[in-house]
């Protein structure tokens, strides 16, 4: 079993934000595959599908960010889905616009989305893929990843959202993480 998890807020005031990476490489995953988010289970948006005889589950908290924990630890409880088996996606400003990052475990790294998963789980130990919004020059924090992407950044964005989904695709056919670290980081 493997789940998918995409970090974000819910409702169309923030689609399209940086702060909605997850949701965003998990649609186009979704999208890929066939599949639609539209089952409402556990506090997430969620679609269910099997790779190789694998049972996999694409996922989008509908808690808004600060408490994505509460909808992964209902769906890992519920369907007995271990910690190793979970990958976030999110956005990450210390990375450069675009830029991915694979992790193992770590740190929430001021990420609330993050943090709120390690509350809940209690444990840092899920794979991560980081997506770079880098960070604000002259915002607040805040601001910075509720607004949208500049339209001259849409063509790295839309790269970065293509090559995050191929490291996804490459993890669910079961290439090993640390494989898959070396070819995407």
């Amino acid at each position: 079993m493997k789940m998918i998890v995409g970090l974000g807020n819910p409702g169309r005031q923030y689609a399209g934000t940086k702060h909605n990476m997850g949701f965003m490489v998990v649609d186009g995953l979704a999208q890929r595959m066939g599949l639609t988010l539209n089952k409402l289970e556990f506090d997430a948006a969620t679609a269910t599908t099997r790779v190789d005889d694998k049972k996999v589950f694409l996922v989008k908290p509908q808690t808004y960010m600060n408490a994505s924990g509460r909808a992964v630890r209902q769906l890992m409880m519920y369907y007995q889905i271990r910690l190793d088996e979970i990958l976030v996606v999110h956005d990450d400003m210390d990375l450069t616009l675009g830029k991915l990052r694979l992790r193992q475990r770590g740190s929430a790294g001021g990420h609330n989305g993050i943090k709120d998963i390690i509350s809940a789980t209690g444990s840092d130990e899920f794979y991560r893929l980081k997506i770079g919004i880098q960070h604000p020059q002259r915002q607040r924090v805040v601001d910075w990843v509720l607004t949208p992407f500049a339209k001259t950044d849409q063509p790295v964005i839309d790269a970065a959202i293509a090559k995050a989904d191929d490291a996804l695709e490459d993890w669910l056919n079961g290439m090993p993480f640390a494989q898959l670290m070396n070819k995407f980081n």
